[in-house]
């Protein structure tokens, strides 16, 4: 099994979206850049509320984390919306230092905090949603950092938690690969990161872990059962 500490090194020296932004990493036009891309591409434009948590009664003020903040796309969305008491966590302090900017860039606040996901610090029944976009894919033990999510949330809690999706496209590719050869050799192919070669791998799984960098340790797609 990849090591933890791999998973660390790699994304302390890789943030997401460092990679393949024309701005500097931390600045307003780079954030920018990366919100908008993100919103067009996962959501054609527009949010899928069912990502944030639903409304409490009572005015109640809960307690969010967002899990594997990254470089804080997902604990801005959520601070500007008034969420919160909002903490925001991740296995890297390079993810959290640019967070820190953004939340800052954004004029918003949380708190944050170095964690692994696979044994959180946090007490037990603790939040009353956690948010976790695109992380459990990336861990060794995806089941612990599953099991550590439903731990640290109060009875009646919630969580939105995104896995890379196993597409048709993957699900067919030993047999779709040979079209996408000659696309490979006419240097097509996903830019920055050591991905270049990403349509000769015939791999399925490979390709996943490919996807996120050439030296990404491990990353994982699944099923809708």
């Amino acid at each position: 099994m990849t090591a933890l500490s791999q998973v660390q090194d790699f994304w302390e020296q890789n943030p997401l979206w460092t990679g393949e932004s024309r701005f500097k990493p931390g600045s307003p036009e780079f954030f920018e850049e990366h919100r908008n891309v993100y919103l067009n591409d996962c959501f054609a434009g527009q949010f899928d509320l069912r990502f944030f948590p639903p409304p409490r009664g009572g005015g109640q003020k809960m307690r969010i984390l967002d899990a594997g903040c990254g470089i804080g796309f997902w604990t801005v969305e959520l601070a500007m919306r008034g969420l919160g008491n909002l903490e925001a966590a991740d296995l890297t302090q390079k993810a959290l230092e640019i967070t820190k900017r953004r939340l800052e860039a954004y004029g918003v606040e949380a708190i944050l905090a170095q964690q692994n996901i696979e044994e959180l610090t946090y007490e037990n029944k603790s939040f009353d949603h956690v948010n976790c976009q695109g992380v459990v894919h990336h861990t060794p033990d995806t089941e612990k950092a599953l099991s550590e999510i439903a731990r640290i949330l109060k009875p009646g809690g919630t969580a939105t938690v995104s896995v890379y999706y196993r597409n048709l496209i993957l699900e067919l590719w030993p047999w779709i690969r040979c079209l996408a050869w000659p696309l490979a050799k006419l240097g097509g192919g996903l830019k920055g990161r050591g991905r270049e070669k990403i349509l000769l791998t015939k791999d399925i799984d490979e390709i996943v872990r490919l996807y996120d960098g050439f030296k990404n340790p491990v990353g994982k797609s699944y099923t809708r059962k």
